[in-house]
């Protein structure tokens, strides 16, 4: 059984968090809760033209996962032991510090804390740090046509953007698994590994394991 009752998986752009997610749900018998980002009408025009779309870019994110998590987090289903969901509300804040400018990104946060009270925490954090040779490796095999033009310097400075949220967080309990090493998808074995991981008993602050 799941030790922990709602995960969230988060990490960088191709890290691999859908599809972990979705196998953990699969294992333990786990209400997923995926993020509905593709139906966004910003994400295209933002990487086209970033600094015109980035604030109504957020501001959409921002609503959808707010509505999305409100509503799947209240509805408990009695046939699932748990829940996992392939991201966390405090996502859009970590992009935004990196995506808006100052007075944009203030009134951004404004919004974002009214929001974040209204909403369970989960009860362990996963974040996979992936290089972002790897990750650029990612996106381009599952082969999204507005993810392609991504420039590394963008995932690094969304790299950071987690690095700092995740270490000023005191909190909550999470858990940052390093994945240069392993491939989960191809190798059982790797997977396994991942999982004895995830269902340890974590103290709350930050625990780095490197796979």
């Amino acid at each position: 059984m799941m030790r922990y009752n709602y995960i969230s998986i988060e990490g960088n752009i191709g890290a691999g968090k859908t599809t972990l997610s979705t196998k953990i749900a699969e294992r333990f018998n786990g209400k997923l809760i995926l993020e509905q980002f593709e139906e966004n009408p910003f994400l295209a025009k933002f990487y086209d033209n970033p600094d015109k779309y980035a604030f109504p870019l957020e501001l959409s994110f921002l609503a959808e996962r707010y509505q999305q998590l409100k509503t799947e987090l209240a509805n408990q289903n009695l046939f699932h032991d748990f829940t996992i969901s392939d991201y966390f509300l405090n996502k859009s804040l970590i992009f935004a510090r990196k995506t808006l400018n100052d007075d944009e990104y203030q009134l951004f946060w404004k919004l974002f804390s009214i929001m974040d009270a209204n909403l369970p925490k989960p009860d362990l954090l996963v974040h996979l740090y992936v290089g972002v040779n790897r990750l650029q490796s990612n996106i381009k095999k599952r082969g999204r046509s507005y993810e392609q033009k991504i420039p590394d310097d963008y995932l690094s400075k969304i790299q950071e953007s987690y690095y700092e949220y995740l270490k000023q967080q005191k909190n909550l309990r999470i858990l940052v698994l390093e994945l240069n090493e392993i491939d989960f998808v191809a190798n059982a074995s790797d997977f396994e590994f991942i999982l004895e991981k995830i269902n340890k008993d974590y103290p709350v602050g930050m625990t780095i394991v490197s796979l």
